[in-house]
């Protein structure tokens, strides 16, 4: 099984990727789609690839600040440096690894792939120690600043090469594209899984403390604080166990292509690298557009546990009802590929944004109702799916319009999705950061089940203003985004020329060397 999975007759393939003068047309062609071709199997199992990320970034998105706050009972300042810290770390380490990986020689399972392996086991380790809760009160802020800033590390060796990979998997544009859309079906799923996992095995499980518990329900009374920490260290593990699978099934069904032999650029610096990457207009007006509306909701998500919890009063649901999110989400990216494939990408993420604008209102301005929350959260959930998929989708045909317009600079992809990776999670460091630290100031009590009635306002503003305010900056900055349909089919046009030219040059280079 996983001989077919990385691709039946893989060998043979790669043996034959430069075209014999004997074949002939009909050769050619054969070989050119048994190069760029992949099955369902190979797209399969590299979108399982995916999950590794998703699973933990929705378990921490949706979670951490609440286990932070209410589990490992941090002063809401404390946790504000550990979600601000850690994803500054996180931001800065993707453009580190991502010149690492760029420089790293090809090897016997690829370039891109022994990364994924070697950080695998580090991550999941790190990922449970920092749900581990430190049994000694003046050493719990430093132990979760640590393991997170660790597990971060670890999982970006793993996301950056993987992320790169899609540029290795196929050199056609529509076999990425369709793989991508399979990658981003699959991470919607983990991250929906992500969600079950932890809210479900942890949901409700939060402890009242003080008078509250007299008002309290039983069901929420009767937890203790150890039976929520042993409900998060055992949801750690069911997630670390997931990451290790989909990091086998990976290795095991996807085969990472070598392609003709490039001439790579000669390797560039850090600075250099940078340069080359802010020097391309239309990537830096996709990555800025991307961040206000990634931004917006990285905010959502970040507060909506507590939102749900406090605001809403909705206490014993609020596990079911980001069930409910990612469950809507994850059904609705086949209909956002079926969207981008009719009217283009740009036209599908200025739809998609604008979907979740007035259910982001309504969440927020009608008085609290379970059910009532239960359908916007399904409906604004299709709003999520795209912000997974559709930035995933336009950020090769990026890569794509820099290699057309600088065609002697190669071998340097990873770049481009290490920054692209760092702007994103820099910036949403800085807003998770402000935003546990507007708790504090809005006089958020750690552990209560009732909170003051400023920390409302200030949980609407979090989950509903802000966001509006960065996804309509977000699409008046893609707006100016200048590839379309018809210069991305140009631009896969043109790179097809050049590939099919250089495979001719060596072709003729391999004839002149057999005959010699």
């Amino acid at each position: 099984m996983s001989v077919m999975a990385r691709g039946e007759g893989s060998e043979a393939s790669a043996a034959g990727l430069l075209s014999s003068p004997d074949e002939g047309p009909i050769g050619d062609v054969k070989q050119k789609n048994q190069r760029t071709s992949l099955t369902v199997c190979n797209k399969i199992c590299y979108a399982i690839g995916g999950t590794p990320y998703q699973i933990t970034g929705s378990a921490l998105g949706f979670f951490l600040q609440l286990y932070l706050l209410d589990v490992a009972q941090l002063d809401p300042f404390y946790a504000s440096i550990i979600l601000f810290v850690g994803r500054a770390w996180d931001a800065v380490t993707d453009p580190t690894v991502g010149f690492m990986v760029s420089r790293s020689k090809w090897t016997s399972i690829g370039r891109m792939m022994p990364w994924i392996l070697f950080s695998t086991p580090f991550a999941v380790i790190t990922y449970i120690l920092l749900w581990f809760v430190f049994p000694f009160e003046n050493g719990k802020f430093i132990w979760c600043l640590i393991f997170y800033c660790l597990f971060q590390t670890m999982q970006t060796c793993f996301h950056v090469p993987y992320s790169a990979l899609t540029m290795f998997i196929t050199s056609d544009q529509k076999e990425r594209d369709s793989a991508t859309a399979y990658r981003m079906m699959v991470e919607v799923l983990g991250s929906l899984l992500g969600t079950a996992v932890q809210g479900q095995i942890v949901g409700g499980s939060t402890p009242c403390n003080g008078e509250d518990n007299v008002t309290a329900s039983s069901n929420v009374s009767v937890v203790t604080l150890e039976d929520t920490r042993q409900a998060y260290l055992i949801a750690s593990g069911v997630i670390s166990i997931i990451y290790v699978l989909s990091a086998a099934v990976l290795f095991l069904g996807v085969k990472e292509k070598k392609g003709i032999r490039h001439k790579t650029s000669k390797p560039l610096t850090l600075r250099q690298g940078l340069w080359l990457v802010l020097s391309h207009g239309p990537y830096i007006r996709l990555v800025i557009g991307v961040l206000f509306t990634s931004l917006a909701f990285m905010l959502l998500e970040g507060n909506f546990a507590i939102f749900i919890t406090y605001t809403l009063k909705h206490r014993n649901d609020y596990q079911n009802l980001l069930l409910v999110v990612m469950l809507s989400a994850t059904i609705s990216v086949p209909w956002w590929q079926w969207f981008l494939t009719r009217f283009g990408k740009k036209t599908a993420i200025n739809c998609s944004m604008i979907w979740g604008i007035p259910f982001m209102i309504i969440i927020v301005s009608v008085k609290s109702n379970l059910i009532v929350s239960y359908l916007v959260s399904a409906a604004a959930g299709a709003s999520v799916g795209a912000a997974f998929f559709l930035p995933w989708s336009m950020l090769p045909d990026a890569v794509d319009d820099f290699k057309v317009r600088n065609p002697d600079i190669r071998g340097h992809e990873a770049l481009f999705y290490s920054f692209y990776v760092f702007f994103i999670k820099f910036a949403s460091g800085i807003s998770l950061g402000i935003s546990t630290l507007s708790l504090k100031f809005a006089g958020y009590v750690t552990g209560k089940c009732n909170q003051p009635e400023v920390l409302n306002t200030t949980l609407r503003v979090l989950v509903c203003l802000v966001p509006l305010c960065f996804i309509i900056i977000g699409l008046l900055i893609l707006r100016t985004y200048p590839i379309d349909e018809k210069r991305r089919e140009s631009n896969q046009k043109q790179l097809q020329k050049c590939l099919e030219s250089e495979e001719n040059s060596e072709s003729e280079t391999t004839a002149l060397g057999n005959t010699a």
